[in-house]
C-alpha cells in the first residue's frame, strides 16, 4: 500500500481491518482513546499500523507495517509502506515484496495535486513499484467526501479548510483521467489498473457502500474489498533454488534469532541448513511462521519468518540472501548491466555517484562506464561510448559499488548477491536514485558482463 504522505494509508487499512474484524472493539476504543489524549484524534485508525511512539507522535508512518486480511476467495498481507520522501528506503523495501499496489490518493483539491505533481510522491512511488515488477494496481481515491476551500473562502465563510459535500463524480473522473494517463506510461497494463472512490475516515465503499447514499447515486462500481478480492496471483518461482533476501533481523524468545523476508524463489524447511550471502557462515532453520501460523515449509511469494539456530546473529543483516550452501547466488561488487533512465532532470555521466536498492539492501556506487546506448525494444546497440545518458534512455552501463565509510581505515568493498534477471526477475532487478530521486532501474541480463567476487 503505497501513496503521498497524509493520503489517508494507514487510517485506510486500519479502518479496513476494523469492517473486516480484524480488529476487536476494544482495541479501536483504546486506540481512539489514546489518540485523543494524544491531541491526534483524527489518527486513532492509522494507530492499528503505526505503533512506534514516534509514528504516532509525528502522525506518519516511518517503517513498513505488516497485516492480513481474508476476502472471499483471496489471503492478502498488506504492507502499508511509508508516504513520506524521507523514508523511501523503508518504502523500496516494502514494493520489493509485493505482488500488488494499492495506491491510496487524497482528492481533496490540491492535495492530489501536490502528490501527482513533479517531486510528489504519488508520482515516485509509482514508478518504484511499476519498476520492481507490480503491474496490478488498485488505486483508492481517498477523502472524495471532503473539498479543500482557499483560504480567503473559507475566511469569508467562516467555515473550517474542509467541509462534507456530497461526492462530487466530476472530481473522481478528474483524477482517474489524469492517472489513467501516467500509469499508461508508466507500463501498467490498463487492464490490471482499477479506481475506487473511498473514505476511509467514514468507512464509506471499502466492504459495502450501503452507507453512502449520494455516493451510490452515481457510483455502481464494486468495493474496495471487492477489487483486492480479484487480484491475481503471479506465477511462482517454485522450481527455483531458494532465495530469500532478509528485510528484518530480531531476536526471538527462546528459538534462535529471527529474521523476515519475502521468498524469491524455491521452498524453504525446516530443519535445512542454509547459507547466508555475503559471507560464510550457514544456518540451521528451527521454525518457520507464515502469518503468525508455524509452518513447516514456505515457498516462493510468501511473506516469512525464520528462526535460526547454529548462527552468531552478528553474521545475519538486513540485506543478506538465504540461499541452499549447493546453489549460493553469485556475489560481485563490479558488474554491467542494462539501465532505463526515468525522467531526470540532470543527466547521467560516467563517474556518477548513486545508490543502488536491491530488495532491502542500500549500497553506494559508482556508474564508471558508459558502455552503449540501446534500442529500448528490440535491445540493439544505437551508439557505443555515449558521453551522455538522457531521461527515457536504455543503455548498458558498467556499475562499481563503493566503500560505504568516508572515513577511518580502509574498508574492502562488500559485494552484493545479483543473478540473472531472466533466471530471476527479484534477485536480476536493481532501482537506483541519486540525491534523493529514483532515477533508473538496473537488469542485469545473461548477455552480460558480470566480475565476481570469491565466495
Amino acid at each position: 500500500m503505497t501513496g503521498h504522505v497524509d493520503a489517508g494509508k494507514s487510517t485506510l487499512m486500519g479502518r479496513l481491518l476494523y469492517e473486516l474484524g480484524r480488529v476487536d472493539e476494544k482495541t479501536r476504543v483504546a486506540n481512539e482513546r489514546g489518540s485523543s489524549k494524544a491531541g491526534k484524534s483524527s489518527f486513532s485508525w492509522a494507530w492499528e499500523l503505526d505503533g512506534t511512539i514516534e509514528e504516532r507522535e509525528r502522525g506518519i508512518t516511518m517503517d513498513i507495517a505488516l497485516q492480513s486480511l481474508s476476502t472471499p476467495q483471496r489471503q492478502v498481507t498488506i504492507l502499508d509502506a511509508p508516504g513520506h520522501k524521507d523514508f523511501i528506503p523503508n518504502m523500496i523495501s516494502g514494493a520489493a515484496q509485493a505482488d500488488c499496489a494499492l495506491l491510496v490518493v487524497d482528492a481533496i483539491t490540491g492535495e492530489f495535486e501536490a502528490g501527482f505533481d513533479r517531486g510528489g510522491q504519488t508520482r515516485e512511488h509509482l514508478l518504484l513499484v511499476r519498476s520492481l515488477g507490480v503491474s496490478q494496481v488498485i488505486v483508492a481515491v481517498n477523502k472524495l467526501d471532503q473539498v479543500s476551500l482557499g483560504s480567503h473562502d473559507s475566511a469569508s465563510l467562516s467555515l473550517p479548510t474542509w467541509l462534507q459535500v456530497n461526492w462530487d463524480p466530476s472530481r473522481f473522473e478528474e483524477i482517474c483521467g489524469l492517472l489513467r494517463a501516467f500509469l499508461v506510461q508508466s507500463g501498467f497494463p490498463s487492464s490490471k489498473t482499477s479506481f475506487v472512490p473511498v473514505s476511509a475516515m467514514l468507512g464509506v465503499n471499502l466492504v459495502n457502500n450501503a452507507d453512502a447514499s449520494v455516493l451510490s447515486k452515481w457510483y455502481k462500481g464494486p468495493t474496495l474489498v471487492d477489487l483486492l478480492d480479484k487480484l491475481e496471483p503471479p506465477t511462482r518461482e517454485i522450481a527455483s533454488p531458494l532465495r530469500l533476501p532478509i528485510s528484518n533481523v530480531f531476536k526471538g524468545q527462546n528459538s534462535g534469532t529471527g529474521v523476515t523476508g519475502r521468498i524469491c524463489g524455491g521452498v524453504v524447511q525446516v530443519g535445512e541448513r542454509l547459507r547466508v550471502l555475503p559471507g560464510d557462515e550457514s544456518a540451521i532453520v528451527r521454525l518457520i511462521d507464515v502469518e503468525e501460523q508455524s509452518v513447516p515449509w514456505a515457498a516462493a511469494g510468501t511473506n516469512a519468518t525464520l528462526y535460526l539456530t547454529s548462527i552468531d546473529p552478528i553474521h545475519l543483516s538486513i540485506g543478506s540472501v538465504l540461499c541452499p550452501p549447493s546453489d549460493i547466488v553469485p556475489l560481485a561488487t563490479v558488474f554491467t548491466a542494462r539501465i532505463i533512465v526515468f525522467d531526470i532532470q540532470l543527466p547521467i555521466t560516467t563517474g556518477t555517484s548513486i545508490e543502488l536498492f536491491h530488495h532491502s539492501r542500500d549500497v553506494p556506487a559508482t556508474i564508471s562506464k558508459l558502455i552503449a546506448t540501446l534500442d529500448r525494444a528490440s535491445g540493439v546497440v544505437t551508439k557505443k561510448n555515449p558521453r551522455v545518458l538522457s531521461r527515457g534512455t536504455s543503455a548498458e552501463v558498467e556499475i562499481s559499488l563503493r566503500v560505504a565509510t568516508l572515513s577511518g581505515p580502509t574498508l574492502s568493498t562488500r559485494p552484493i548477491p545479483l543473478e540473472p534477471f531472466s533466471v530471476n526477475k527479484d534477485m536480476g532487478r536493481i532501482l537506483v536514485r541519486r540525491g534523493g530521486e529514483t532515477i533508473s532501474v538496473l537488469f542485469w541480463t545473461l548477455s552480460l558482463e558480470f566480475k565476481t567476487v570469491s565466495q
